[in-house]
């Protein structure tokens, strides 16, 4: 698997992650996690998996001692106990729930519960994201600039979109936020916020759709500056100069991720 593929692996984990804890809250708000979802973040869960009466367990480890168990279903419980002992918690039988003892354990989990929801979800974005070798080297990352300038010269816009999101990703820049994004554009930096409530975003790099151009920003972005999106535009459109355009953007962001790394 080469380390293009593991980021890409790495950036999908954490999309399916978030879009998961953006459906997990308390029972009252009557929110309710997207199985279909939380199926595909499961395929890079290394935990094996086993189905027991209507429950879909994950196990750490194999055998009848005490192990790890994540149960699949909205709370994302995490247990530390055996296999038998959750599910007699989670789905018991009629004449499992009449033996006091049993009962008592139905009712309280805390004792085997080593965690839920959110903090179950983080430990599984964890877990899976260190199966992955995100390990580079220079020739990774010229591979990388190589195709994105290949793709933006071909017009190829998935090429450009991808590559753009690779180094978005190293470099720790996010997507655009609300008050700074463009339709048909994506747009990747550094997101500040400063004592009043004011944004600001920037260094940033901008592809745009619409001209098929790519051009990078030093100076960020203020959310009081009316005039930003006339600028980005003006940018994209290439009315305005920016501090890198099209291949170089590629080449500067390489320098950038390479710099970081020593």
């Amino acid at each position: 698997m080469s380390y293009k593929d593991n980021l890409l692996k790495k950036i999908e984990i954490d999309r399916l992650v978030r879009t998961i804890a953006d459906t997990i809250g308390p029972v009252e708000s009557g929110k309710r996690i997207d199985k279909a979802v939380l199926e595909q973040l499961m395929t890079y869960f290394p935990w094996s998996r086993r189905q027991e009466r209507d429950l879909a367990l994950f196990l750490e480890a194999d055998g009848p001692g005490k192990t790890r168990i994540l149960v699949l279903d909205n709370d994302l419980a995490i247990y530390h106990t055996r296999v038998e002992d959750v599910v007699l918690r989670k789905s018991p039988t009629v004449k499992e729930m009449v033996n006091i003892r049993n009962a008592i354990k139905i009712l309280n989990d805390k004792d085997v519960v080593v965690s839920k929801k959110e903090a179950s979800l983080k430990t599984i974005q964890e877990i899976s994201i260190g199966e992955l070798d995100l390990r580079f080297t220079a020739a990774d990352i010229d591979a990388i600039a190589r195709d994105g300038a290949a793709s933006l010269e071909n017009g190829y816009a998935q090429g450009v979109q991808e590559s753009l999101m690779l180094f978005a990703e190293l470099l720790d820049m996010a997507p655009a936020p609300k008050g700074f994004s463009l339709n048909h554009h994506d747009i990747y930096g550094n997101v500040g916020e400063k004592p009043g409530g004011e944004i600001t975003f920037g260094p940033l790099m901008m592809y745009s759709l619409v001209h098929n151009t790519l051009t990078f920003l030093e100076a960020p972005f203020s959310s009081r500056d009316k005039g930003r999106f006339d600028t980005l535009k003006a940018v994209a459109s290439g009315e305005a100069e920016a501090a890198a355009s099209g291949a170089a953007v590629f080449d500067l962001m390489r320098t950038k991720v390479l710099a970081a790394a020593h």
